[in-house]
């Protein structure tokens, strides 16, 4: 029984020791940590897919370009500050004047990057630009005072954008659009999601433009030029089959002033122009005051191109103190539905 026993674990041994019978091996990701002083992109470019590149606390005062799938980059906290000058990104990211930019191309996505918990301020362009992208993650992120957007996602799918303070940026806090570079229809985003964010003091809290498949969910705007815009136009397809749901909508009666394609701004809630088959629901909009054309609580109006707004569905929303009314509706001639809306005023009347 010994000499059995013995051979048994031998042949055992032989087994692992040649990798059958063992376990499979799992991958291992290093974790990069960067502190005050150091190069966040000299560590993201030493990174594998999978790794982590996590950021001390303090002021780095670079641009950082994430071309590695499945990176995270993630500071540690607030504190942690991306600002201009100093070190520049490759590829033209510091150039466009971007603090950080997730950059994959139209044919080959760049996936599963994360960026969490950190700010970046004071840049030219955005705060975090993404390009190209599949299951994008950014989260507790604060954008502020960037001269174009906060946090901006164009070409990308199945995004997720969570729990991020938008505050002060030049025009969007939250920017999503198929492009800016052409004129084309309404990209499938597959499921993006922004969810949790606060926005304030922004030309607009959250500007979603020329995309389908997308929910807006539970956010807080206010102190915006305007809360939501959601933007369409006559390309085929249209922006639509889009969730704008329990977003705290309150006070966003800032003044900006007209743009080559946007009048001047001041006191909208949620504005939908040239787009079809979009559900507001649940939302609280208050006190956005104004005299621009699309002041208003809830505003549906035809597109600068022409194209009008129809089979939108607004219910369920607690509407009170816009003005000029609580619902505006100037696409008198498309077919939209207005149903269980609690508000005080409307034009035209009788959609309350």
């Amino acid at each position: 029984m010994k000499k059995c026993h013995v051979v048994y674990l031998a042949c055992t041994a032989a087994l692992v020791g040649t990798g059958l019978g063992a376990a499979p091996s799992q991958a291992v990701h290093a974790t990069h940590v960067v502190r005050p002083g150091q190069s966040i992109q000299k560590a993201v470019d030493a990174a594998r897919p999978g790794d982590t590149v996590h950021v001390m606390s303090g002021t780095y005062r670079e641009s950082v370009k994430v071309t590695t799938p499945g990176l995270t980059l993630r500071g540690s906290g607030p504190d942690t500050v991306i600002r201009p000058g100093g070190e520049k990104a490759p590829d033209n990211c510091s150039e466009r004047g971007n603090g950080i930019c997730v950059a994959g191309t139209k044919d080959t996505p760049l996936r599963d990057v994360t960026v969490a918990a950190l700010t970046v301020s004071g840049f030219t362009g955005s705060g975090v630009f993404a390009m190209g992208t599949d299951r994008l993650t950014v989260r507790d992120v604060t954008a502020e005072k960037n001269g174009v957007w906060g946090i901006a996602q164009q070409r990308s799918v199945r995004g997720v954008l969570r729990d991020n303070t938008l505050r002060d940026n030049g025009d969007a806090g939250l920017f999503l659009a198929n492009t800016i570079t052409a004129e084309e229809g309404a990209a499938d985003t597959q499921g993006t999601v922004v969810a949790h964010n606060r926005a304030e003091g922004n030309r607009i809290g959250v500007t979603v433009r020329r995309l389908s498949n997308l929910s807006v969910t539970g956010n807080h705007l206010t102190g915006n030029c305007a809360g939501v815009f959601v933007v369409g136009d006559e390309n085929t397809p249209r922006t639509g089959d889009l969730l704008v749901g329990g977003n705290r909508v309150v006070g966003n009666n800032k003044s900006c002033p007209k743009t080559e394609r946007l009048p001047a701004l001041q006191g909208s809630g949620i504005v939908l122009t040239g787009v079809e088959k979009t559900r507001i629901t649940r939302n609280l909009v208050a006190d956005n005051a104004g005299a621009s054309p699309l002041s208003g609580g809830i505003v549906l109006f035809k597109s600068l191109v022409g194209a009008t707004s129809e089979q939108n569905r607004i219910d369920r929303n607690t509407l009170r103190g816009n003005a000029p009314a609580d619902l505006v509706d100037t696409e008198t001639g498309a077919v939209n539905t207005f149903e269980g809306n609690s508000c005080a005023a409307s034009q035209p009347a009788g959609l309350c």
